[in-house]
């Protein structure tokens, strides 16, 4: 059984993941949701940011599930 401190660990990196993985998608999808043609210009030069915070997410989200499924097995 993992310790408390293991699953602090463990729910911190799911909180991790899912918030870069949130920025990400917000950064992506901002120039194609924004009113303002600014907003939308300045937006649509991020898309390298986003689409890092995008990976990033993701990849925490996998190692959150790798811990997981090994700690079942």
């Amino acid at each position: 059984m993992p310790s408390f401190s293991q699953r602090k660990q463990d729910s911190e990196l799911l909180l991790k993941g899912a918030v870069c993985a949130l920025v990400g998608v917000i950064i992506l999808l901002a120039p194609y949701i924004a009113r303002s043609p600014d907003v939308r210009e300045m937006m649509a030069q991020g898309h390298v940011v986003g689409w890092f915070a995008l990976v990033l997410g993701c990849a925490f989200l996998a190692r959150y599930g790798l811990v997981r499924w090994r700690g079942r097995r």
